[in-house]
């Protein structure tokens, strides 16, 4: 069994050009299925049935994963699934195994023009090397919206201050240019100038932001920066690199911008997985509206009768033959 899951892991990696953090998370969950699989007592592919895979999906429900965490497993599993019968390893009533499960849609959380200000002043605060790292790395966040692989897999030469673009290479190795405003801009040539420079060790990193070490800065340690600025904030925990991303999608929306423009500089390949933050603005604009305007803010009517309402303390019949 191990030796066909390293062949699907090569194939996703190689052919469909995953990234080496999905084609990680693929191999976890894949582990997790081959170990319930051999606690079933099935040694081999041939061994499994409808069955067993139904009693896995129970397992994962039982242990109460979320349900986009049990949806994502199933579709790991069902790929290699798939990939099994298209090599002829598998019986064919395992090929149409099991309908995905509905996930409840959840939008993803996204922080408001005040609260992103908030953090970024807390790091304008701080005029020391790894302050202008951090302020540089939270501005470039949200003026760009790339994922925390992408950000932090940058090179030196991929920001070009010239032209006011970053080059950033996303999943499938494919490269997409965004622009930078003038605030993003003057941050990265302050960090550039008087930060990187007394955090490197070593003259020929290339990796545009490095830690206190002067080694890359890795995921964990992005992850671990945002949400400390976030908690110093006062926004809680659950802030993530990917809220900051969320936010940036969601705040050029707000300002107008159509949505293939947002779908492009997120560099989702299909419009539809772009499409959420649709709905996320609306949510924003209507909690907007509900709190500005007056008759939205005030207190819900009591019931009337259909045929009069009051007025003062008196009671007057209305005429509906015209209603």
């Amino acid at each position: 069994m191990e030796v066909n899951i390293r062949r699907f892991l090569r194939y996703i990696q190689i052919e469909r050009g995953y990234s080496v953090n999905t084609v990680a998370a693929y191999r976890r969950d894949l582990a997790q299925f081959v170990a319930f699989a051999q606690e079933q007592e099935a040694e081999d592919w041939e061994a499994l049935t409808p069955t067993l895979l139904e009693q896995f999906v129970e397992m994962l429900q039982q242990h109460r994963y979320r349900e986009a965490t049990v949806s994502r497993k199933i579709a790991v599993v069902r790929s290699l699934i798939n990939f099994l019968f298209a090599e002829g390893a598998v019986k064919p009533d395992l090929a149409d195994w099991l309908h995905q499960p509905k996930v409840g849609k959840r939008l993803p959380r996204t922080l408001s023009q005040e609260e992103v200000t908030q953090m970024l002043a807390l790091a304008a605060a701080e005029q020391t090397p790894l302050g202008l790292r951090d302020q540089a790395l939270l501005e470039l966040l949200y003026a760009t919206g790339m994922r925390a692989s992408e950000i932090v897999g940058l090179q030196i030469d991929a920001v070009d201050l010239t032209t006011g673009l970053v080059r950033c290479l996303g999943k499938g190795a494919k490269e997409r240019l965004i622009p930078l405003h003038q605030t993003v801009q003057a941050c990265l040539r302050r960090y550039l100038q008087d930060g990187r420079p007394f955090l490197l060790r070593d003259g020929a990193e290339r990796a545009l932001f490095v830690n206190r070490a002067g080694q890359p800065l890795t995921r964990q340690g992005l992850h671990f920066l945002v949400q400390n600025y976030a908690q110093a904030a006062g926004l809680g925990e659950g802030v993530s690199p990917h809220t900051l991303r969320h936010t940036f999608a969601t705040h050029l929306l707000d300002g107008g911008a159509e949505l293939t423009e947002v779908q492009q500089f997120l560099g989702h390949a299909s419009i539809s997985t772009t499409q959420i933050y649709t709905e996320v603005s609306s949510r924003r604009r209507r909690e907007a509206y509900d709190r500005a305007h007056p008759r939205a803010r005030m207190p819900e009517a009591p019931a009337m009768g259909s045929d009069e309402t009051e007025v003062g303390n008196q009671t007057f019949e209305i005429d509906n033959r015209w209603a």
